[in-house]
């Protein structure tokens, strides 16, 4: 297969694992091989509700089977969707405009900030992923060096208070002054700011989590610089982190468009950009938007699953619950093992930082070594971070606490046999 793949696919192709898997099934928070071996899902968060969710599946069946077409006739589930969707978000927020991938939302966002403020500049944080078109894998800053980045992007400290520039309670305000530097030196260069555009939960960064009063304050700045804040919610949004819905929440501001993606269609591809209405009606005086398969009917009929899946079993307070066991176990395998040097995050959104010393020098070899044993054992994680020394766990919102179990006794082995 390996070959095969390389001959039809190409080289740049990149797959998990020393030996890589054929998965042949899932159900819930369980993948299977072609050898029926099962494996406990951490890292998949585009099976938000489980892996073939019932409800989920009898949706797309049921819709499928009766009508499948462009989104450019009226169909009612494209507006109960986005109803349904826009009643999440806070009333300002009250434009949904439909795509298929994170890529395709971001890009849409990227758009009509640039039409809305009449900039072209764009601030993203170092190490950031938002997506693989031509525009968004230029702001996609883990993927490209400096050097290969148009005068329009400019980058920011991810603030990081582990092992990041500030460390202290004044952390938030001391990162946010980088974005009134990125401002500064686009207008250095003749640019005016568009965006500033950030994964909430900053993933790709190492899940470093935003100090309190971060995100309100990089909006304010570059409000103040006549640019627009786009919360990417394509990783923490639909309550993964347990405490709120939206990875922007907890800072008590509305960002000006919202992206989201994967968890929404549970696998289907359906993706959205959430914008303030003002916004978009500049962006539609100038051109319209369509979107051959956003929006779609069956992709709106696994979204509205999705939805009723979250809210009907409370995937949202399992996230809660389920991942505080989770984080205090992991906490206390690492009062034993100085490996790990922090445990961060919510929910089921969580890093694993391991470390070689006391000044935190990333053991990026030992966290390869880790996630390579940790799928010996049946349960799959990979590596995140600039260093790529950080394990990411996402398990499906219907993870339990016997789960939970089951993956902190498989970690404490392993970690022991690596310290």
């Amino acid at each position: 297969m390996l070959e095969r793949r390389k001959r039809f696919l190409g080289p740049a192709y990149r797959l998990f694992y020393n030996r890589p898997l054929n998965i042949v099934k899932g159900e819930g928070v369980w993948l299977f091989d072609n050898n029926n071996k099962r494996y406990l899902d951490m890292y998949n968060n585009v099976a938000h509700v489980g892996h073939c969710h019932p409800q989920v599946v009898e949706a797309i069946r049921k819709q499928v089977g009766i009508l499948n077409t462009h989104t450019r006739y009226l169909h009612d589930n494209v507006l109960h969707y986005a109803e349904r969707l826009l009643n999440k978000m806070p009333d300002a927020l009250d434009v949904a405009m439909f795509s298929c991938t994170g890529t395709e939302a971001n890009e849409l966002a990227l758009r009509i900030a640039r039409t809305y403020t009449e900039g072209t500049g764009i601030i993203v944080t170092e190490d950031a992923y938002h997506g693989n078109s031509e525009a968004i894998a230029e702001i996609s800053t883990e993927d490209n060096e400096p050097e290969d980045r148009s005068d329009y992007v400019v980058t920011v400290p991810a603030p990081d208070t582990y092992r990041g520039l500030y460390t202290s309670k004044n952390a938030a305000e001391k990162y946010a002054a980088h974005i009134e530097t990125a401002v500064q030196t686009l207008e250095k260069r003749n640019i005016k700011v568009a965006a500033f555009i950030i994964d909430t939960i900053i993933s790709s960064s190492g899940v470093v989590g935003a100090p309190p009063g971060y995100l309100r304050k990089a909006a304010e700045i570059v409000r103040k610089a006549g640019g627009l804040f786009i919360a990417d919610e394509v990783q923490p949004g639909f309550g993964r982190t347990g405490k709120s819905f939206w990875g922007y929440e907890p800072d008590n501001f509305v960002p000006d468009i919202v992206t989201m993606g994967k968890p929404m269609g549970n696998g289907h591809p359906i993706a959205a950009t959430v914008i303030q209405r003002p916004f978009v009606e500049k962006f539609s005086n100038k051109t319209g938007y369509f979107n051959t398969f956003g929006g779609n009917p069956v992709s709106c009929a696994a979204a509205m699953a999705v939805m009723e899946v979250i809210e009907n079993e409370d995937l949202q307070d399992n996230a809660l619950k389920v991942g505080t066991y989770l984080k205090e176990g992991i906490k206390s395998i690492a009062e034993q093992y100085s490996l790990i040097g922090d445990v961060r995050g919510s929910g089921f959104f969580i890093a694993i930082e391991m470390i070689e010393d006391s000044k935190k020098n990333p053991a990026t070899k030992t966290a390869t070594k880790i996630v390579q044993e940790l799928k010996e054992r049946g349960i799959l994680t990979n590596t995140i971070g600039p260093d790529e020394n950080i394990l990411k766990l996402r398990p499906p919102m219907v993870f339990t606490e016997e789960n939970a179990t089951f993956f902190l006794e498989q970690l404490e082995n392993v970690v022991k046999k690596f310290s």
